[in-house]
């Protein structure tokens, strides 16, 4: 059977993704964000509870 294409015109290649290495970096960054805000907050904390 003879497939009619939907839309004509040039064909392009399928888009990539980010590089695994990007997504890797921009994982670990997030990872410090989140470990430095809890640090931050864990300080907070103990210093609130032992101003007494």
């Amino acid at each position: 059977m003879l497939r009619i294409p939907a839309f004509g015109g040039v064909a392009r290649e399928a888009a990539t993704g980010a590089k695994p290495v990007a997504c890797l970096a921009f994982v670990a960054v997030l990872a410090v964000a989140f470990w430095a805000g809890a640090l931050w907050i864990g300080n907070l904390i103990i210093h609130l509870f032992s101003a007494a």
